[in-house]
């Protein structure tokens, strides 16, 4: 694919955003009504989508552009060793999961990244969170996969590009930064 192709890909991905607003808010809301209780955010994904994982609690705990208190998220990708052992002792399949039974709290969210929604690690992670009355986003790609209709809370990216599903998961997440940082006035 040339790279006109991709860029009209991708906009037309960001354009058909306007088509998931609602479910946009209604995440919005959820996290700032997380983080204003005082509750964390558990964040995982695989891959690109772990990655955007860690992006989101970077901009949590640290800052995303206003200097404001530092909040509670945990990218549940970022512990090696974590990974390996629960990896090694239980399955990759539950390396979230084991993590959002040992660090949830009620109150607590749990944010998940996925393009394709077919991750088993992903699927356990939203039904550890169903089973600890939890609330979940999920952000997903490509129709949803097997994790369509399981979170609290869905944005499916429309389309059929994994590529462009994570440009716009990266896009959400720094539009609820914004939301966050307008809130901390």
């Amino acid at each position: 694919m040339n790279f006109d192709t991709c860029l009209q890909e991708t906009v037309r991905t960001f354009q058909a955003l306007q088509t998931i607003r609602p479910q946009v808010d209604c995440a919005g809301d959820m996290i700032l009504r997380t983080l204003r209780a005082g509750q964390k955010l558990l964040i995982c994904g695989n891959g690109g989508s772990a990655a955007e994982a860690q992006h989101f609690s970077t901009e949590l705990v640290g800052r995303y552009f206003k200097t404001r208190r530092s909040l509670p998220a945990v990218a549940l990708t970022a512990d090696g060793t974590l990974l390996s052992c629960i990896g090694n002792d239980f399955g990759y399949d539950d390396v979230f999961a084991r993590q959002i039974e040992g660090l949830a709290q009620p109150g607590d969210l749990v944010v998940v990244f996925t393009s394709s929604g077919n991750s088993e690690n992903i699927l356990r992670a939203i039904r550890a969170a169903q089973r600890l009355q939890l609330e979940s986003i999920a952000f997903l790609g490509r129709g949803g996969g097997k994790a369509k209709g399981l979170a609290t809370c869905e944005l499916i990216v429309p389309g059929t590009s994994g590529r462009a599903a994570q440009e716009a998961h990266l896009f959400l997440l720094h539009t609820f930064c914004e939301r966050i940082d307008a809130e901390s006035a």
